[in-house]
């Protein structure tokens, strides 16, 4: 049985529990095999920014004819290394959202962070020669890392000095922005996947109008957010 024969049914065998790939399955085994057939077998020039779900790029991929006719099995690896790798490369060049790989998870709250790209954050870090980031489901969880890090597991090399910069997705957009320049409405009847959020937006006229139509509490900035009201919000 060769190597490839072995990957492929590693693919069968764990392709509806996707979302529990560990880090070294993915790098090691599931994107080369993804990589391999995407270059054998798909038109190099995929429109990736179109796609907001991985579910949106099976589908297309089994439907449309972007790749030559595949089995079913090789789909799932494929579909990985495209979402993961590929559209990352793409939105680089073409696209100014934030990209999430299907394996990140929120350190606070534990959900898979791809779930949510309308209201995805991130957070960079720097440290000597390593680089690092982490992804969130929203601005509240961001904010409740970013002022206890240690609170949420070994976190010792995400710390505030560490930062480079923060994005976080506008409401309206839905393109990445600054999180440290942006308006943030707090107490709004607009609710996201943990419940009240701080709701981000780029343009502080947009702020006003959302905080008015919806019934908003209070309009800040990134320096005015407190650890104290962050908590709050769960309440």
């Amino acid at each position: 049985m060769n190597k490839y024969f072995l990957l492929i049914l590693l693919t069968i065998s764990i392709s509806s529990a996707q979302e529990n790939y560990n880090k070294d399955v993915l790098e090691k085994k599931i994107y080369p095999m993804g990589k391999k057939i995407f270059q054998k077998r798909c038109a190099q020039n995929i429109d990736l920014s179109k796609y907001k779900t991985i579910d949106d790029l099976k589908a297309d991929i089994k439907n449309k004819n972007i790749c030559k006719v595949l089995k079913s099995k090789h789909i799932e690896a494929l579909s990985l290394y495209v979402w993961d790798i590929k559209r990352l490369e793409y939105s680089e060049i073409k696209t100014h959202n934030i990209i999430l790989k299907q394996g990140e998870k929120c350190p606070v709250c534990g959900m898979f962070t791809y779930k949510y790209p309308k209201w995805a954050t991130q957070v960079f870090y720097k440290h000597n020669s390593h680089e690092h980031h982490h992804s969130f489901d929203g601005v509240k969880d961001m904010m409740k890392f970013y002022f206890s890090p240690m609170k949420w597991g070994d976190y010792k090399n995400s710390k505030k000095e560490n930062i480079e910069k923060i994005l976080v997705t506008d409401y309206y957009s839905q393109k990445a922005i600054d999180a440290t320049k942006a308006y943030y409405v707090i107490g709004s009847d607009v609710y996201g996947p943990m419940g009240d959020e701080l709701i981000p937006f780029k343009n502080k006229e947009e702020a006003q109008t959302f905080k008015m139509d919806h019934k908003g509490k209070k309009l800040v900035n990134f320096n005015d957010i407190t650890e104290d009201e962050v908590y709050k919000l769960d309440y």
